[in-house]
């Protein structure tokens, strides 16, 4: 059964799902669908699953076939569902855009391979042969090295102008702002009517600037959705102070997040009762006790813009 409508519009606040695990490391599946539910309470626009922020590169292809049904069964269609279809090699990133087909994903969101070497031809051969096996839109993730290519934006511009299935571009290279401003001055790109605009990633620390650069939305991890959408609002309100100071609030703990990634996001989820457990497959560092009351402190100062559900560390988890 589909859960969303292909034609619908990606825009706004859209949140990348983390992917819960239980503390022996085992998937979570109940615990993902409840980081559906607050996506959803808080506003978001669309999920997107799974993406770098779900640690789509320690799960197994059945875990991933499965843990995408328990989203796609917890997002009933109520917002658009963008599927990641991203994958080391050609036919595995083909495998999953037909079950994202199959599952009525608004789009699939395929990166720009670092494979390739910067190398222009083979980029658009790619996606047009992606393009033309999909038969659904199609979003470009334009990622650094050494996860994506890290494109540049008359690279971009031409696999748009060639390829109609690619309707939208995630811009997370830097400098995002700089690039979003780029792309979008490009010919190709204006002449281009089946283009449906750029959104920013990067964990969203670059926001505003992306925003006033022409950047139709953002995909960060899902930790401050609520925050996210209450920034998104003001923005397209016009208030650009009180986006501002929204902004402002979440530099703190984003800063927190760019250096421990998915402990820090798990974490967040963990104290406002979304999640079970904090466990995390993916490496790097972890939070010592020392992180952990720094955490206290910078969420403490962000308490009263936690809408969805409040933070703290005892909070009990929401069924």
């Amino acid at each position: 059964m589909p859960t969303s409508s292909p034609a619908s519009s990606i825009h706004g606040v859209c949140p990348v799902l983390v992917t819960p695990f239980s503390a022996d490391g085992a998937p979570d599946a109940a615990a993902l669908a409840r980081v559906v539910e607050f996506a959803i309470a808080a506003g978001a626009d669309a999920v997107v699953y799974p993406g770098v922020a779900s640690e789509v590169e320690q799960l197994a292809d059945a875990e991933r076939d499965r843990l995408l049904d328990a989203v796609a069964a917890a997002v009933r269609g109520r917002v658009p569902m963008i599927v990641g279809a991203s994958a080391t090699d050609e036919e595995a990133t083909l495998r999953h855009l037909t079950k994202a087909k199959r599952l009525g994903a608004a789009a699939a969101m395929v990166m720009a391979p670092a494979r390739l070497g910067g190398a222009v031809a083979p980029l658009i051969e790619h996606y047009r042969r992606i393009g033309e096996a999909a038969a659904m839109p199609i979003m470009l993730q334009n990622a650094p090295p050494p996860a994506g290519g890290g494109f540049d934006a008359a690279a971009v511009a031409q696999v748009v102008a060639r390829v109609p299935a690619v309707r939208y571009v995630k811009e997370e290279a830097m400098p995002c702002g700089q690039r979003i401003t780029a792309l979008l001055a490009r010919q190709e790109i204006a002449a281009a009517p089946h283009f449906a605009g750029v959104l920013g990633g990067a964990g969203a620390r670059y926001l505003l600037d992306e925003l006033a650069r022409g950047a139709i939305g953002t995909m960060p991890a899902c930790e401050l959705t609520d925050v996210h959408v209450r920034i998104m609002r003001a923005w397209r309100a016009g208030d650009s102070a009180l986006a501002r100071m929204l902004y402002n609030r979440t530099l703190p703990l984003l800063n927190f997040q760019a250096v421990f990634r998915w402990p820090a996001t798990k974490e967040v989820l963990k104290r406002r009762g979304v999640i079970d457990d904090a466990t995390v497959r993916a490496p790097g560092p972890r939070l010592d006790a020392q992180d952990q009351i720094e955490l206290d402190t910078v969420l403490a100062e962000i308490q009263d813009l936690l809408t969805a559900f409040p933070a703290g560390r005892e909070r009990e988890v929401v069924r």
